[in-house]
């Protein structure tokens, strides 16, 4: 196991990787922007380094500057958290060009997939099921781009290669409109990624999100721990995350996930990764895998009673996985709710002094925060301030416990779309179960 390493991030993700640090005796540098000097890790840490001014661009992104971090306080290994480098193959790249180990895949699969079409044709080559459309990028010839169409059938979605966070994207329902938007979305992925590269893909319209933990070693082993549901989200982005994914069946979560296991090995996958799916008429289409810890990583963790970051430093550190599939075991039903510091109506960031905060407790509930009484929530960064997950024996009882620990916790001085949680949490639709990812917009009011 690594003697020191460097925590490259910040907030609720930073702290959570230092905990599991603390367990396995690992020392921990906090590397942190000026704005971010107060951070509960960076309190918690070892040493700390300061590598920037507030702007992430200046500090969190800033390549050279981790690195020299690691120089300067010995450490072995980067972990990069999620978000910001943490699926940036040149930083992969570079840090082990510098003499550490960077805790994630190498390079070459985090390039791989994270470009759509090579990660598309490589779980094809795997067995995973795709949605349907091009391999390939997008010609110029717009008679072989109508063709496509008509082929795929419509409604069809654009994409680019290079895109995530649901940018870069077009639905096209009509011909008239394909050529226009295939230009639209080739500029704006430029401008975006840095890459124009484009393609296209059969328009699922009212599919659920599903997506597979997996998790896999350099020794030839790869596991899965079943399945997550992440259809409760706004503007492509996740509100509510739940495991396991209701009405999915043990033979339905068995071939999926053993297939994704399978393609760990095939792709030689290392470290922790999740293959997300669209879930439509009983079928899954593999749309992207993240190679890195999930935001929703703590409602599998419940559920297996598995550490994903321990595992993580474990393999990282050269270690084969500590448990075999046939160990795994699920047990009962966990809801996250992430908590972001923004208006529950209007969605604005609300950045601002947390003047009190009460962390709610009782059976089966976790907290995950880095605030505390008195901290000042930047307004440089994403609005998540936290995640409160509920486990119980059934989904019903996760979500009664839930509705207690949303009644129970107290942030003060800053909005919070707590109130929003609340009113999911008490939706008659989402306590039905399997509702698609549209389902959450509409309520709101902000799709037809």
């Amino acid at each position: 196991m690594f003697d020191k390493i460097v925590i490259a991030n910040r907030g609720e993700i930073a702290l959570r990787i230092l905990r599991a640090c603390r367990e396995l005796g690992v020392k921990v540098v906090a590397v942190h922007s000026e704005a971010d000097r107060d951070l509960k890790h960076v309190r918690l840490a070892d040493e700390s380094v300061c590598i920037g001014p507030a702007q992430s661009i200046d500090s969190y992104l800033n390549i050279p500057a981790i690195i020299s971090a690691a120089e300067v306080t010995d450490a072995e290994a980067i972990h990069p958290g999620y978000g910001f480098l943490s699926e940036n193959a040149d930083f992969s790249e570079k840090v082990k060009q510098s003499g550490f180990v960077f805790i994630g895949p190498n390079a070459d699969t985090i390039r791989m997939m994270g470009d759509k079409i090579s990660a598309k044709n490589a779980m094809l080559a795997a067995g995973i099921p795709c949605v349907p459309g091009n391999n390939d990028p997008l010609s110029d010839n717009p008679k072989k781009n109508f063709k496509l169409a008509q082929e795929i059938g419509y409604p069809v979605i654009i994409k680019a290669a290079g895109g995530g966070g649901g940018r870069g994207m077009r639905t096209v329902h009509t011909e008239a409109a394909l050529i226009n938007a295939i230009a639209m979305t080739k500029a704006e992925a430029g401008a975006a990624f840095g890459n124009n590269t484009v393609y296209m893909e059969k328009f699922l319209e009212n599919p659920r999100h599903i997506e597979f933990q997996v998790i896999a070693d350099a020794h030839g082993n790869a596991i899965h721990l079943g399945e997550r549901d992440c259809s409760m989200q706004r503007r492509h982005q996740k509100v509510v995350e739940e495991a396991p994914a209701p009405g999915i069946t043990e033979e339905q979560r068995k071939i999926i996930g053993e297939r994704c296991a399978k393609a760990c090995i095939d792709i030689g996958y290392l470290g922790a990764g999740t293959f997300e799916f669209l879930y439509e008429r009983g079928q899954f289409y593999f749309i992207e895998m993240n190679t890195r810890v999930q935001v929703e990583h703590p409602v599998t963790e419940m559920i297996t009673g598995f550490d994903i970051v321990k595992e993580q430093l474990r393999i990282a550190a050269g270690m084969p996985l500590s448990i075999t599939q046939d160990q795994v075991r699920m047990t009962g039903h966990a809801i996250e709710c992430r908590l972001n510091a923004e208006d529950p109506k209007s969605f604005m960031p609300c950045p601002g002094t947390i003047e009190q905060f009460h962390m709610p407790g009782g059976p089966g509930i976790r907290c995950e925060t880095h605030i505390y009484n008195g901290y000042k929530v930047p307004p440089y960064y994403d609005s998540m301030i936290g995640k409160l997950i509920a486990h119980g024996e059934d989904r019903k009882s996760a979500i009664a416990r839930m509705n207690t620990a949303l009644n129970e916790i107290i942030i003060d001085g800053i909005k919070t779309n707590i109130p929003l949680q609340q009113e999911i949490m008490n939706d008659s639709g989402f306590v039905a179960g399997g509702q698609n990812i549209h389902y959450l917009e509409k309520k709101l009011g902000l799709q037809s």
